[in-house]
């Protein structure tokens, strides 16, 4: 376990009193590097959220991203810039904030650099997050699939998993490839005969996967059982297919499901 005098590495304080906590409410927050002035982390809370991290560093062995950077800043007898970025929030427009933020500073196409150690993406980026004006016309304003020849395609239904602000239990997914790729009631030899997936949330296609491999499970991660065999595919995520943002609301699920095959 990392150790070191606790006084000499945190900041001026390491706590709020209680006025200051009931003045900031919900707030939104960055962990700064010092050795580069670089934002490390977002996040969002209340209270004496801020500082809790520099005390899991400290306290605990767990190993993520963002507790590696901290024990490295501290083993250099430095301290983690705490910034509180704005307050008196609630907690819907907390999450907002957070998540405008995390995009702001991940999104791959203008932001080569800045890597956050945020292990979830920002609230809401599957469908609320930063798109182009082509995209954003494209989901809204989207023309009907058009299935190429010889493609087998498996629509699968994200109602329950693309807002993550709702979803619960086994819907629960850490970005869109994971909620476009299981865990799906089909038959045992329907597998072979699928070349893409296509994850559809509101008659539109918000993901494309072109399978490589599959698997078969009757428990999910979070240890919900099935009563029989759902199947995992595996393969990769397209961001250019012809298929994506298309309306498929010619092709509704049936009552109750959350698979539909389409082909020609």
């Amino acid at each position: 376990m990392f150790t070191t005098n606790k006084s000499k590495i945190m900041s001026k304080i390491n706590a709020f009193n209680q006025q200051t906590i009931e003045s900031l409410a919900y707030y939104v927050y960055a962990l700064i590097d010092p050795r580069d002035n670089r934002i490390f982390y977002i996040g969002k809370g209340k209270g004496n959220r801020i500082f809790q991290h520099a005390k899991d560093a400290l306290d605990n062995k767990d190993q993520s991203l963002k507790l590696d950077i901290i024990r490295s800043i501290l083993r250099e007898g430095k301290q983690v810039g705490l910034y509180i970025l704005r307050h008196n929030l609630t907690e819907d427009t907390a999450y907002v904030v957070e998540s405008v933020l995390i995009d702001l500073l991940t999104y791959s196409k203008f932001n080569k650099t800045n890597i956050l150690a945020n292990i979830v993406s920002g609230h809401h980026q599957w469908d609320e997050g930063i798109k182009d004006v082509d995209e954003i016309d494209s989901i809204y304003n989207c023309m009907k699939i058009e299935v190429n020849q010889r493609d087998t395609l498996l629509l699968v239904s994200l109602n329950k998993s693309f807002d993550q602000a709702k979803a619960n239990g086994v819907y629960r997914r850490i970005d869109i490839y994971e909620a476009t790729r299981k865990y799906w009631k089909i038959g045992k030899s329907a597998p072979q005969k699928i070349k893409y997936v296509l994850g559809v949330y509101k008659g539109v296609v918000r993901s494309v996967i072109e399978i490589t491999s599959w698997e078969w499970t009757d428990v999910a991660e979070d240890g919900t059982k099935f009563k029989s065999d759902r199947c995992i595919f595996e393969g990769k995520l397209l961001n250019d297919s012809t298929y994506l943002n298309k309306d498929v609301s010619d092709y509704p699920f049936g009552s109750g499901g959350a698979v539909r095959y389409i082909s020609k």
